[in-house]
C-alpha cells in the first residue's frame, strides 16, 4: 500500500512538472548562436541568466542554440525572435535560407550568415 501511495505521489508530481515547463515554454524564442564554443555563457550574456542553451549536432557540426522567453511586445513594434535552418551552401543559399526560415518559423525569413569557414541559416520571425 506504501508503494501504491509512493508512486501515486511521484506521477502527480511528475503532472505538475510537465504543466509548469509547459506553461514557461510558451513564449519561447530560439537563437542560433554559430558553433558551440562556450554555448551557454555565450547565451546567458546576450538574453540572461534564465535562458537555456543546446549544442545541436543534428546538421554535423555542434550548432549552439539559446532558448529564451519572449518578450512582450508593445504595440506597433512587433517583438522579433532570432533561431536558424542549419547550413547554406552551394546547394542552399539565400532564398533557399529564407524558404527554409519561413518553413521552420511561422513569419520567419532569413538570410546566410558566414561565421569563420561556415555559413549558416539566420532566421528572424515575430514572437
Amino acid at each position: 500500500m506504501e508503494r501504491m501511495t509512493l508512486l501515486v505521489f511521484i506521477v502527480n508530481l511528475l503532472i505538475i512538472f510537465t504543466s509548469v515547463v509547459n506553461q514557461t515554454r510558451a513564449d519561447t524564442c530560439t537563437d542560433g548562436l554559430g558553433l558551440c564554443n562556450g554555448c551557454d555563457e555565450r547565451c546567458k550574456a546576450k538574453h540572461g541568466p534564465s535562458s537555456e542553451s543546446n549544442c545541436d549536432r543534428s546538421v554535423g557540426v555542434g550548432l549552439c542554440v539559446c532558448y529564451y522567453q519572449c518578450g512582450s511586445p508593445s504595440p506597433p513594434v512587433q517583438k522579433k525572435c532570432d533561431g536558424g535552418a542549419g547550413i547554406c551552401s552551394q546547394r542552399c543559399q539565400g532564398a533557399c535560407c529564407d524558404m527554409n526560415c519561413a518553413q521552420k518559423y511561422n513569419g520567419g525569413h532569413g538570410f546566410c550568415n558566414t561565421l569563420g569557414t561556415f555559413s549558416l541559416c539566420q532566421c528572424e520571425y515575430p514572437c
